[in-house]
């Protein structure tokens, strides 16, 4: 299996499990020291819950886009997946970045090598060869 396929497939099991969390803390997980900086341990407040279905969402969708970029599933996306795949790199980044700077030393230690890893599994697909180009 090539490596593209193999880091898109990692991303997208760490989305799950991250939308996972997401779901829970929306649920009534009492999780919040782990998410939003810490600012609001215990259960989230409603509003926060519903960033919490609305960020599940996103996640589905970049692994999605992540996953067909990569020639896994959804072999009509292939086009739009060129671009979206750098919106999805961005905001891995933006996650690192944020998850290494909260000041909850939690969400540190367990978010900021997951982001690190979809970080990693996202330029690795944006930037390897589709399975069209390494056909030819």
């Amino acid at each position: 299996m090539a490596v593209k396929r193999v880091a898109a497939i990692i991303y997208a099991v760490l989305s799950f499990g991250i939308v996972s969390f997401q779901v829970a803390l929306a649920a009534g997980a009492p999780w919040g020291e782990f998410a939003m900086g810490g600012a609001f341990p215990g259960q989230f407040p409603l509003a926060l819950r519903i960033a919490a279905l609305v960020q599940a969402a996103l996640l589905v969708g970049m692994a999605l886009v992540v996953l067909a970029r990569a020639g896994v599933v959804l072999p009509g996306w292939s086009r739009a997946s060129r671009w979206l795949i750098w919106f999805v790199v961005a905001f891995s980044a933006l996650s690192l970045v944020l998850n290494l700077i909260t000041p909850s030393a939690g969400e540190r230690a367990i978010w900021a090598p997951i982001a690190f890893l979809l970080l990693l599994g996202s330029g690795i697909v944006a930037f390897g060869p589709t399975a069209k180009e390494t056909a030819h």
